[in-house]
């Protein structure tokens, strides 16, 4: 019984010890994960500048499309010397 108690006391004492290199860990830990978080927010803030840029792209042509074709219209039905 008293093994049993001396071993649990060892015990105890040894995982206090360990807790200070615990908490630095969990420190370093959070850190890093604070670090791979501003990552990921810089990532996506990328990811959506380029979508926006993408339907931009697309908006401006299917705009000149637009355009195009209502000019063409315009030269076909309306513009031509009338009979």
């Amino acid at each position: 019984l008293v093994y049993v108690i001396m071993e649990a006391v060892t015990v105890s004492t040894s995982t206090d010890v360990s807790l200070s290199s615990y908490d630095e860990d969990q420190g370093s830990k959070h850190i890093q994960k604070a670090k791979e978080a501003w990552g990921l927010q810089q990532s996506l803030h990328m990811s959506a500048h380029l979508i926006h840029m993408c339907v931009a792209a697309q908006g401006f042509v299917v705009g000149a499309m637009t355009l195009g074709m209502g000019y063409s219209m315009y030269k076909e039905f309306w513009a031509r010397p009338k009979p």
